[in-house]
């Protein structure tokens, strides 16, 4: 059921398409490599051997890792596809 000067489907087409770029940035982030540290950036608390041999290159213990992930992470809210919603605001 598309409207205007849009043809049926372009608005699954739209969610399918948004659904696969943030799949392909997901799939894109890369997670530590190298030397992992003996003491955590942040705390400069002792990174345990266990985790160090499992996480190649981690940088910051449990604690601190576990806090970070666990922050809000800003997104742009930029719609490149020009919805309906975008141009009402």
């Amino acid at each position: 059921m598309a409207g205007g000067w849009t043809r049926d489907g372009a608005v699954q087409d739209q969610i399918d398409a948004s659904i696969a770029e943030e799949l392909a940035r997901l799939k894109a982030r890369r997670g530590p490599e190298g030397e992992s540290l003996t003491h955590c950036a942040d705390c400069e608390e002792p990174i345990p051997a266990a985790r160090r041999r499992a996480i190649p290159g981690v940088k910051l213990c449990i604690d601190c890792q576990q806090e970070r992930d666990t922050r809000p992470v800003a997104r742009g809210g930029v719609n490149r596809r020009a919805s309906k919603d975008s141009q009402l605001r």
